[in-house]
Order: C-alpha cells, then sequence, then structure tokens
C-alpha cells in the first residue's frame, strides 16, 4: 500500500477514501473486465511531474515553449504503441475510449452520414450509437446482431445487407459485453464492397492483442483501431488511436483531437501509458495475456457444468456474461450479493434481455485482473465454484459468511503485485 504522506497530513477525509480504496481492492477479488490492476511504475509516472505542464500540439509542434520532455515521452508512447500494434501511426492524447470514437468520427464523417456498428443488446458499447449519446445525435447509426445468441455467430449475411443498403461511411467492429472472437476479414470484405472505413473499437481487448493472444485486426486489413488503454493493456486510464498506414487519415484524426475536441493533453497520462507500454512489450506481457484466455475458460467450464447459460455459449477473451434465470436470481441481486462476499463484477443485460437495463438477466465477469494477481485455471474454477454456491444460497448468511473467508484467504495467497516486469 501506498503512504500517501502528505495528502495524510494535509487533508483526512481525501486520505481515508484512499485508504478506504486500497483495502476493498486489497481484500476483494476484481471480476468487472474492464477493470485492472497498474504497477507501481505507472503508478508514478500518473502521479509525476508531468501534471504541471500544458502541452497543447504535438511532439515538435507544440503552442508552448518548455516542451523537450513533454516531447520525448509522447514520442516514446507513440513508437511503443506502434511497435505492439504493428501499425504507422498513433495518437496518444486521447483522453479516454469514448472521445476516442468521437475524435474519430468527428475526423472522418459529416453529420448525417452512417456509421454500422454492434448493437448494444447483442454486445456492443454506447458509443457505436445508441441515442442517448451525443454522437447518435449527429450521425445515424445502424447495427447488426448476432445470429444465435447460443454461440455469438454475428450475422453477416444481415450484416452485409444492411452495409448494401445504408452505405456506411465506417463499418465498426468492437464490443463491450461479446465474448466470442470477431473474423474481421469478413468486416473488411464487406467494407470494401460499399467502400467503408474499418474501425475496431478494441478497448477490451486490447492488451490481449498487443499479448498476442488474441487476432490483430490491422493483420486483416483494417483501417483504425480505437482503444482505451486501461483494461487488458493494464495502462492508466486514457485512450488512443491507432492508423494502420494512412497518413492523411491520421493527420486528420489528429486534428479532430486537438484543437477539434480536446485542448492541452494529459502528459502525465501519456507518461503512464509509455511505461505501460514498454511493460506490454515484455516476453512476460504475452505469458499474462494467454493466461487470461486460459483462466476466462476455467470459469467457462464450471458455469457450463452447473447448467448456467453463457451468452455466446463460452468465450474466446476474457469475459463471460451468464444469463442467470435458472440461478433464479436478477443481475442487480446478484451484483450485490457478490459484492457482499468481496467478489466484484457487473450487471449486464443479456441478448433480448426481457427485464430492464437497470435490473437485467445477467452478469458480466472475467479474468484480466485476478491474471494479474497470479491466479491460474484452478483458482479461477474455484472462484466461478464459490460464485455460484453464493447466488444459489443467497439468503444464507452462514454461506456467504464461509465464502467470505475463501475470498480472503485467495486475496492473502495472491496479493496484488508492485511490479509487472
Amino acid at each position: 500500500m501506498q503512504e500517501y504522506k502528505y495528502i495524510k497530513d494535509q487533508d483526512q477525509d481525501v486520505y481515508d477514501a484512499l485508504i478506504g480504496e486500497e483495502n476493498r481492492e486489497a481484500t476483494g477479488l476484481e471480476l468487472i473486465p474492464s477493470e485492472n490492476y497498474v504497477s507501481r511504475a505507472v503508478f508514478e509516472a500518473n502521479g509525476s511531474v508531468f501534471q504541471n505542464k500544458y502541452s497543447e500540439g504535438y511532439p515538435g509542434k507544440r503552442y508552448y515553449g518548455g516542451q523537450d520532455f513533454t516531447d520525448a515521452v509522447e514520442r516514446i508512447a507513440q513508437d511503443r504503441a506502434c511497435e505492439l500494434f504493428g501499425c504507422k501511426f498513433a495518437n496518444v492524447q486521447s483522453l479516454s475510449g469514448a472521445p476516442a470514437n468521437l475524435a474519430v468520427y468527428s475526423a472522418l464523417l459529416k453529420p448525417g452520414d452512417t456509421v454500422l456498428g454492434m448493437d448494444l443488446s447483442h454486445g456492443g458499447h454506447l458509443t457505436h450509437g445508441h441515442p442517448a449519446t451525443h454522437p447518435a445525435k449527429i450521425y445515424n447509426f445502424v447495427t447488426y446482431k448476432m445470429k444465435d445468441p447460443d454461440t455469438g455467430e454475428i450475422d453477416f449475411d444481415e450484416l452485409r445487407e444492411v452495409a448494401l443498403k445504408e452505405k456506411p461511411k465506417i463499418i465498426l467492429a468492437g464490443f463491450s459485453a461479446y465474448s466470442r472472437e470477431l473474423p474481421y476479414e469478413k468486416f473488411v470484405e464487406i467494407a470494401k464492397e460499399v467502400g467503408a472505413i474499418t474501425v475496431a473499437d478494441m478497448a477490451h481487448i486490447a492488451g490481449l492483442i498487443a499479448g498476442k493472444a488474441l487476432a490483430n485486426p490491422f493483420d486483416a486489413g483494417f483501417d483504425i483501431i480505437t482503444t482505451t488503454t486501461h483494461k487488458t493493456l493494464r495502462g492508466p486510464r486514457g485512450g488512443m488511436i491507432l492508423v494502420r498506414d494512412d497518413a492523411d487519415m491520421y493527420k486528420k484524426i489528429n486534428s479532430a483531437v486537438f484543437p477539434g475536441l480536446q485542448g492541452g493533453p494529459h502528459m502525465h497520462q501519456i507518461a503512464g501509458k509509455a511505461v505501460a507500454f514498454g511493460e506490454a512489450l515484455s516476453p512476460k506481457f504475452e505469458v499474462y495475456a494467454k493466461q487470461v484466455l486460459l483462466n476466462a475458460k476455467a470459469m467457462e467450464a464450471v458455469f457450463l457444468r452447473e447448467g448456467v447459460r453463457l451468452m455466446g455459449g463460452g468465450t474466446d477473451n476474457h469475459l463471460l456474461l451468464a444469463d442467470l434465470t435458472a440461478l433464479d436470481i436478477s443481475g442487480k441481486d446478484a451484483q450485490n450479493v457478490l459484492d457482499e462476499v468481496g467478489i466484484t463484477l457487473n450487471k449486464n443485460s443479456i441478448a433480448d434481455d426481457p427485464r430492464g437495463p437497470m435490473d437485467p438477466s445477467g452478469i458480466r465477469f472475467g479474468t484480466p485482473a485476478i491474471t494479474t494477481r497470479g491466479f491460474g485455471e484452478e483458482e479461477c474454477a474455484k472462484v466461478a465454484e464459490l460464485m455460484i454456491e453464493v447466488l444459489r444460497d443467497k439468503d444464507n448468511q452462514e454461506t456467504k459468511d464461509r465464502v467470505r473467508e475463501e475470498i480472503l484467504g485467495l486475496c492473502n495467497q495472491f496479493p496484488i503485485p508492485d511490479s509487472h516486469v
């Protein structure tokens, strides 16, 4: 745990909140698929002297003076990102995943242009066209779905028909609650047929791509990848836009990020990204990425054995989406009861969910964070068994107390590591 010496001396209220969160993370298991633990090196960079510096513009073309070292650290982040993902260009200034997607839309579309993306209820993301979001008020979003929620197969015949009819400027592949690997070549084939740009939103699986555990959309011919830099990539909370090889496209995206949508970049965040990308280039990270998948399969096996329906029929990546109807508990109640025993995950809608989004039928969980702690398949299978036991016996305090003790034992056996290299 960190000391927070100056905060403790100066601001007891904030100090108490910080210590409370450190204790929560140390004594519980984080199964939310989009959360992870950064190394102390990333912590140091993210809380560094780069907090102090305004750096509008890009390396070599800043609007303020005193940029020798900000230029250096941003170039390091860019170079490492390009090496990780096998592309020519990287914008590392996006503040998070949603602003990264908005920047791509702003750079490449005119108001009213069409984007074809995955339906939110079938695993897509809010920024892929949900009516409540700002992009949906500017651009025309149309969607595709899974052909069969029990296998996860995308209906590419329907996708092609929609593309031929709607003539989208962008075809978007990516998700926030989809557990299968996407066949990127099929998206590229349809995009070429209708003259669309291909964008892969890889926020959830960027680390698994960087770690060579999952396929890289650039290898299939995708034009752009947007991503967060936390989640499986284990960096600071932030975003990034990667362009395979089109210099003009990259120039438009840079202009959309700054000055189009953002002011000065958060240089402390970029320093943290640079450190995290360096960690992801290590051979140890490839071992980590592959273990994330093995651990998810171990949890999958337990849920299927116990008769719990998994959307997509299982998982090819880091996450699982379980339909709890057979356990006679809602996603909201499951989230709450598991939180009581020290297991954190999130309620989540399933495909064509008969329940509402605030109290849906499913839960979403995954293995990135517990794999960072050192869990293997045996431990992950045990966690899955404990989850199902609690959900089946949710009103039994004795069961919950015993499981809580088992979770504490696992946390003590596998503490959050300080170093990732």
